[in-house]
């Protein structure tokens, strides 16, 4: 499959992709299932191709922008597949975790494993956190730092998103490695905690308190992975769920980083697509966290805590409320965005929080939000 050029609000990609991927050994999809899920979603097609106005002069820009950023990803990618400073080697820490972001990237503007310009690249990716997994099942490579439940967790997620695209081999790989990952992520949130924590999870497998940041990325593996077949206790994503719901001030309709703090944009956006992802679209929650962003959009690049990491949550949840939510989050995205591109494609750090991963983890989640609306990524349809 080559990279689709597609609207900015362009329905119907993943009826094409899902003719195209193989699915998991041992998770078949019935053919009359998969057909009458393509023909659902071309039939809406006809009304959701057409570019919203308010975005459809961006599109030359943001396909240039995001192949630049591509090409300088693929640049960067060290021999062993992994995208760190020192090789993955211990000194760079959350290695596994930057390398799936940057393999997400190229999965969400339409590249796939083994084909394409970038098909050996994602493959090399794939394999060196294939390669990670400790023998308690855990995705990290050396120091993880303080926090390896962070790395774990979205290399679950980048996992779980490849399972099924890839070849025979690596599949089987997958099907062995990823359950063991999921396990790990499902016995860290069984952790005995007090009832401000229950149910969500931090920066270790032991952890006794919670975050909505970890508790976001272990959700959104947790999903992925029943998406697409495997065997994910529905409680545990109803208990992260409920962890999050504990994090919203009622007053402004933003969330904390912890039950009782105060609200931020990455946070907000972290709960308003996880909301979104639950089954709780467009309900009242979600809706009062989308009205929270709009009032707090950031002016410049940098602007607010954990820059990176907010624009990608901010993104993903408002392209998921979509109408005006979206297109007035998109135009802010793609106004600073697109102005603060370096001249090698990458993007620049703009905090200490962001220097650990340095531009390659600036670059890959600006990639990741920018590219929300070519609808790629299974996770993060509509």
């Amino acid at each position: 499959m080559t990279p689709m050029r597609t609207h900015i609000l362009r329905r119907g990609a993943r009826a094409r992709r899902c003719a195209t991927v193989r699915r998991p050994r041992g998770r078949p999809i019935a053919a009359a299932a998969c057909a009458a899920a393509v023909l659902t979603l071309l039939a809406g097609a006809a009304r959701a191709d057409t570019a919203s106005p308010a975005l459809a002069k961006y599109q030359e820009a943001l396909d240039t922008s995001l192949d630049r950023a591509l090409a300088y990803l693929a640049k960067e990618q060290q021999s062993n597949g992994c995208w760190s400073r020192d090789g993955g080697r211990g000194g760079q820490r959350n290695a596994t975790g930057i390398t799936s972001l940057a393999l997400m990237a190229f999965l969400a503007k339409g590249h796939t494993p083994g084909v394409g310009p970038y098909g050996e690249t994602i493959n090399k990716g794939i394999d060196f956190i294939l390669q990670s997994q400790q023998t308690n099942g855990m995705l990290i490579r050396g120091d993880s730092g303080h926090g390896p439940m962070y790395s774990h967790n979205i290399s679950t997620l980048m996992l779980s998103e490849v399972s099924g695209m890839v070849d025979p081999e690596r599949q089987a790989k997958i099907d062995v490695v990823l359950p063991k990952a999921l396990k790990v992520i499902i016995s860290a949130q069984q952790m005995p905690k007090d009832e401000r924590s229950a149910g969500g999870w931090r920066y270790q497998v032991d952890s006794r308190d919670s975050d909505i940041s970890c508790t976001g990325w272990a959700i959104m593996a947790l999903r992925s992975a029943r998406n697409n077949g495997a065997v994910v206790p529905k409680d545990a994503i109803d208990r992260g769920l409920a962890y999050v719901m504990k994090c919203q001030d009622r007053n402004s309709g933003g969330f904390a980083y912890q039950p009782g703090g105060a609200p931020g944009w990455g946070r907000t956006g972290t709960a308003l697509l996880i909301l979104e992802l639950c089954g709780r679209h467009r309900d009242r929650y979600a809706l009062a966290a989308g009205e929270w962003i709009l009032r707090h959009l950031p002016r410049r690049i940098g602007d607010g805590e954990h820059f990176s990491y907010a624009l990608y949550y901010c993104a993903q949840g408002t392209f998921q409320l979509g109408d005006d939510y979206w297109d007035r989050f998109a135009a802010q995205l793609y106004d600073i965005m697109l102005k603060a591109q370096d001249t090698d494609g990458s993007w620049p750090t703009t905090g200490e929080n962001e220097g650990e991963g340095g531009r390659y983890y600036t670059t890959s989640m600006a990639v990741l939000a920018m590219s929300v609306s070519y609808r790629q990524l299974p996770i993060y349809q509509r």
